[in-house]
C-alpha cells in the first residue's frame, strides 16, 4: 500500500515534465524530405556527334525544381538552341521518366506525355513556343518545369524567361524563371500577357 501511495503522489510531478498540449495551431513547415536531390555524383554526358549537345532540364525533387544535365539529339536536323528541333528535344527529355540514379535521388517529372510543341504563327514574336495545350491548363509543376528549362537556353537571352502560347492563337505570355518559382513551382504565373512590342 505504501508503494501505491508513493507512486500516486509522484504522478503530478511526472506529468509536469512533459510537453504541454496546446490548442494553438503550430506551423512547423513541411515534413522533412528523404530525397537527396543530389546531382553532384553524376557524370556529365559527352556528345558523340556535332548534332548532340548537353543541356539542363528542370525536374521536380521534393517540392522544388532542380536542374539535371541531359544529352540531346535535336530532331529535324536542327541542333541550334534557338530552333524548333532543340525545343522539341528538350520537351522529350522533360517527358522521359528519370533514370535509375535520378529516381533514387528523388527526381520526378510532371510534364504530360501528350504535350507537343507546334510551329509559331506568322504574327508571333521571335522566340515564341506554341504548345498543343494552353499553358494555363497545364499542371502548375509541369508548367514550371517548361518555363525554367526553356528560360535556360540561348533563345531566352539575358531575360531568363520564355514566351509560351497555346494552340488557339491567343497572345503568348512571358513566363520568368525566378528563384521563387524554382523553390515553389506551384506559384508559376506569367509576368505579362500579349505580344511584346517589336
Amino acid at each position: 500500500m505504501l508503494a501505491i501511495a508513493l507512486a500516486s503522489a509522484a504522478l503530478p510531478f511526472a506529468a509536469g515534465c512533459g510537453i504541454r498540449g496546446t490548442s494553438v495551431p503550430v506551423d512547423a513547415g513541411p515534413a522533412p524530405s528523404r530525397s537527396s536531390c543530389a546531382t553532384s555524383g553524376y557524370r556529365s554526358p559527352v556528345p558523340d556527334s556535332p548534332r548532340e549537345r548537353s543541356a539542363n532540364v528542370y525536374l521536380v525533387c521534393g517540392s522544388r525544381l532542380v536542374p539535371v544535365e541531359r544529352l540531346l539529339r535535336p530532331t529535324g536536323g536542327d541542333p541550334d538552341e534557338e530552333g524548333l528541333g532543340f525545343a522539341r528535344a528538350l520537351l522529350a527529355e522533360l517527358q522521359s521518366q528519370p533514370t535509375g540514379g535520378e529516381a533514387q535521388s528523388g527526381f520526378a517529372t510532371e510534364v504530360p506525355d501528350g504535350l507537343r510543341i507546334e510551329g509559331a504563327r506568322e504574327d508571333d514574336p521571335a522566340g515564341v513556343l506554341r504548345l498543343s495545350a494552353d499553358p494555363a491548363d497545364l499542371p502548375p509543376y509541369a508548367l514550371a518545369q517548361l518555363v525554367c528549362t526553356y528560360s535556360a537556353t540561348a533563345a531566352a537571352g539575358d531575360e531568363r524567361s520564355v514566351l509560351l502560347g497555346g494552340p488557339d492563337g491567343e497572345p503568348p505570355g512571358r513566363y520568368p524563371c525566378t528563384d521563387e518559382l524554382r523553390a515553389r513551382p506551384g506559384s508559376v504565373r506569367p509576368a505579362e500577357t500579349g505580344t511584346p512590342a517589336a
